[in-house]
């Protein structure tokens, strides 16, 4: 007897074609599935670090910030607060991957940023001392801001402003600093009072837990191995059990999804000016500069990625422009402003989405899958509290190698730009600061410009942003 094969799942097979123009991308539902599988493997080590960087901002119940949040031993598994941000990350991340998938249909996935997320801990809380209530408040902001550029001419004139070179040191610069921040929560480089800074010792159990991570990882990537970073924080996280570093007590593989309400909507404007330390004219320098670097950190990360990515995956339309690219900005924009009221920092399209691009993923299902699993990943909190700080620390080194490749990309014949861009580089890890490093480049650049009468070469929007930089550091030296 013929059997009618049932309606609904051809329809639903035509629904995701005609929905994600499959057909017109010449890709198919098993491809697509396949390829944001691979992009939540790849990128999913965020859920763990995330939380680990963020908790050191004062994000956690105690109130402690750097290194005394990780010698506490704070976790998910033990403070709501670090938990709250381990499940805001989940979210971010998720919303940003779906607004990506189902208004931009593109398979680029997003998450809170690494380097924007140090920003927000390192620079913002630890070095210009607001609170993670008020750095919540500045991302809104940036979020805010983003949002109007996106929508508005401004956008291409920020673009085109800044000189390509310093984007390129920009990027090289948070690598640096973000490799410092993981060698150091690693214990593999330690203050040194008569170098500044020094090796620690290698017999420590932090610091040979980190070494052991770093190698582990690196080989890894070396091999090409799909999600090894992600590897890497898993076998470290083994590793240190022997090493009395990674504490199983009170582990729950699978567990309820974490309250969000330490953290949610948990905005401090009223702080963020400061006026009472600084007086109006300091504050509000203070803040253009917070917000500033969030927004242009966010947009040249996100344009850099999605340019880069679909040159090689062949994704731009007649006129050598990404497809859908506005589209793809302001899911970045509403991404960072959600991201924030969820309780985390900013949130950027990540670069690793080339993992699932490599794998044939051409549309918005690559991604819709990726953000799927992300809110699966919701269930999973226990695990990321088992993480110690030796786990990602490895993975920040790596990170930072990733990073540091767009270096070579910059035109050091031309001291003219290779001043700037070695100031905004170096200045990072050296100041621990990312705003420092790209305040200096920022100075520096029409400086150099301007006395070899090459001014032409400077864009008047950067003269506006290096006076702005010049009054911060003037009325608010750190």
């Amino acid at each position: 007897m013929y059997m009618e094969k049932p309606r609904h799942e051809d329809e639903k097979k035509s629904f995701l074609d005609s929905f994600f123009k499959l057909s017109e991308n010449n890709t198919n539902v098993k491809t697509e599935i396949v390829a944001g599988i691979t992009t939540f493997i790849t990128m999913a080590y965020i859920i763990f670090v995330n939380p680990s960087i963020l908790m050191q901002a004062g994000m956690n119940s105690q109130g402690l910030m750097g290194d005394a949040a990780v010698k506490a031993g704070i976790s998910a598994i033990n403070d709501p607060v670090v938990a709250s941000v381990f499940g805001a990350t989940c979210i971010a991340a998720a919303i940003g991957t779906l607004v990506m998938a189902l208004y931009a249909n593109l398979p680029f996935a997003q998450a809170p940023g690494m380097g924007l997320n140090a920003f927000f801990t390192y620079s913002v809380c630890l070095t210009l001392g607001y609170t993670w209530q008020q750095a919540l408040a500045a991302v809104f902001v940036s979020g805010i801001l983003f949002i109007i550029i996106t929508v508005t001419s401004i956008r291409e004139k920020i673009v085109d402003a800044l000189p390509h070179n310093l984007k390129l040191a920009i990027s090289g610069g948070i690598g640096l600093f973000i490799a410092l921040i993981g060698l150091k929560s690693g214990g593999i480089i330690v203050a040194n009072p008569a170098t500044l800074v020094g090796f620690g010792k290698f017999t420590d159990p932090h610091a040979l837990v980190t070494l052991i991570g770093i190698v582990i990882t690196g080989i890894l990537m070396s091999r090409g191995v799909k999600g090894s970073i992600l590897i890497g924080i898993i076998l470290t996280t083994i590793v240190g059990i022997p090493f009395g570093i990674t504490h199983l007590a009170g582990i729950k593989v699978i567990s309820a999804p974490p309250s969000l309400a330490p953290t949610f909507f948990a905005f401090d404007f009223k702080g963020l000016l400061k006026l009472g330390e600084a007086g109006m004219l300091g504050a509000f320098t203070s803040l253009v500069m917070v917000v500033l670097t969030f927004s242009l950190v966010d947009l040249f990360d996100t344009i850099g990625t999605l340019v880069g990515t679909a040159q090689k995956a062949k994704m731009l339309d007649k006129d050598g422009r990404v497809k859908n690219m506005n589209k793809a900005l302001l899911s970045d924009a509403l991404a960072t402003t959600f991201g924030s009221i969820m309780g985390t920092s900013t949130v950027v399209t990540y670069v690793e989405s080339t993992s699932g691009i490599s794998e044939g993923g051409r549309t918005g299902l690559t991604s819709l899958t990726t953000g799927i699993l992300f809110i699966l990943a919701l269930f999973f909190g226990g695990l990321v509290g088992v993480v110690p700080a030796e786990a990602t620390a490895p993975a920040l080194v790596i990170v930072g190698v990733l990073m540091m490749g767009a270096v070579t990309k910059i035109n050091f014949e031309d001291f003219t730009e290779a001043l700037p861009a070695f100031f905004t580089i170096a200045i990072m890890p050296f100041s621990y600061s990312i705003a420092n490093g790209i305040a200096a480049g920022i100075i520096f650049y029409p400086i150099v410009k301007l006395v070899t009468g090459k001014r032409k070469e400077v864009n008047p929007i950067v003269y506006i942003l290096a006076l702005l930089f010049i009054i911060r550091f003037v009325l608010l030296p750190e």
